[in-house]
């Protein structure tokens, strides 16, 4: 008896298409994932405007003080890579990541481009989850280990690496959210342009 109601609510929800809740739920998701990917860009934006205040601050040093901060060159580096990857899902949504639509722009009907933004999506999701896990094992190693970088800083280096996987996972969140505009039949990506 039990076996049947779920199975009931499972094809009201999830097989019917018109179901009200299923369309919230995926609507929610998606815009979770697009605010996501926004303070990815704000906080880039932030990694570029400190990066361009500690440059400013070197030269500075260099011209007025004969001084230095003698960090520039490691921490330019922590956001440069920080910076990247915090902006990747926002470039993502935003159909601003290079992507090569050589196929897709030969393919004219919906659903053969719907099948190969699928195939796309999903070969990206799984390298950039394989790459996802290679930094959380990475940072939780340096964090245990407490490995710090071998200049005058000493940083620590989960900290770079945290925020790399931070943007890596920004980015998984995005690609989930495309899977589900591309399932529910929203606009793709190639066709925004």
């Amino acid at each position: 008896m039990m076996d049947k109601v779920i199975i009931n609510i499972y094809r009201d929800l999830v097989m019917d298409s018109n179901s009200n809740i299923l369309k919230v739920a995926v609507n929610s998701f998606i815009c979770f994932a697009s605010w996501l990917s926004k303070a990815g860009a704000v906080l880039a934006m932030l990694l570029m405007a400190g990066m361009t205040l500690h440059v400013i601050l070197e030269i500075l040093l260099r011209a007025f003080f004969d001084s230095s901060t003698f960090i520039l060159d490691e921490f330019v580096g922590y956001g440069v890579a920080a910076m990247t990857f915090m902006a990747l899902g926002y470039t993502f949504e935003t159909n601003t990541l290079i992507r090569v639509n050589i196929l897709l722009t030969r393919v004219r009907s919906k659903l053969g481009r719907q099948i190969i933004e699928f195939l796309c999506v999903s070969t990206a999701f799984s390298l950039t989850s394989f790459i996802f896990m290679y930094f959380w094992k990475s940072v939780i190693r340096n964090y245990e280990r407490g490995s710090t970088s071998e200049t005058l800083a000493e940083v620590p280096l989960w900290i770079p690496e945290a925020f790399v996987l931070f943007g890596l996972s920004i980015f998984i969140i995005q690609m989930l959210a495309y899977f589900l505009r591309i399932v529910s039949g929203q606009p793709l990506l190639s066709e925004q342009d």
